[in-house]
């Protein structure tokens, strides 16, 4: 419907997000617990920045934790993080993204499912489309302090990441993974 009305559209835009702020004006913050599915269980900090809107999906599972200083950003894709998943300190998870159960971001993550276009050298940076490829981290991993995860990847289910790694290829279940970018340096058993 908004699809062949773009003024509407633009006009819908800019009534749920603030253009200079780049985030979701006050009144849709405040309405958040109602488009959102948080576990009664689950803990999300005063002091993080909820980014969601009420057309994508946000659901935070029993028992998991979005830590102090932390950014969730569901406008460009959902944000799904299963149950005793901890979102450390000062991360930054930007949709389209899910999270499996018993994982954990250590401090300063970035998980990114968003890329900015930049091939026309005669647009200016801010009029290039956007494009989003999903990231899907599975059960129990853990991702050591300041990763940065880009969009499109896939990590397997009891893997390790090492701290300051970015991940530009998928890591396979059972792996220690490492470095800049990311290898494979090691197996599970």
């Amino acid at each position: 419907m908004l699809n062949n009305r773009p003024i509407l559209k633009r006009y819908l835009h800019w009534c749920v997000i603030n253009p200079t702020l780049s985030r979701p004006r006050w009144w849709v913050r405040l309405l958040r617990p109602l488009f959102t599915d948080c576990a009664w269980s689950s803990h999300i900090y005063s002091s993080s920045r909820m980014d969601v809107v009420p057309w994508h999906k946000f659901e935070l599972g029993e028992h998991s934790v979005v830590e102090s200083y932390s950014c969730v950003n569901n406008a460009v894709g959902d944000v799904v993080i299963g149950d005793n998943t901890r979102i450390g300190l000062h991360n930054t998870i930007i949709g389209p993204v899910t999270i499996g159960s018993h994982v954990n971001l250590a401090q300063g993550v970035v998980v990114s499912g968003l890329n900015h276009g930049f091939s026309d050298a005669s647009k200016r940076i801010d009029e290039h489309p956007v494009t989003t490829a999903p990231i899907i981290i599975d059960d129990d991993v853990w991702i050591g302090a300041n990763v940065t995860i880009t969009a499109g990847i896939s990590i397997g289910c009891h893997t390790v990441v090492g701290a300051g790694s970015v991940v530009t290829k998928s890591i396979p279940a059972n792996s220690v993974a490492y470095g800049v970018p990311a290898k494979i340096m090691g197996r599970i058993s």
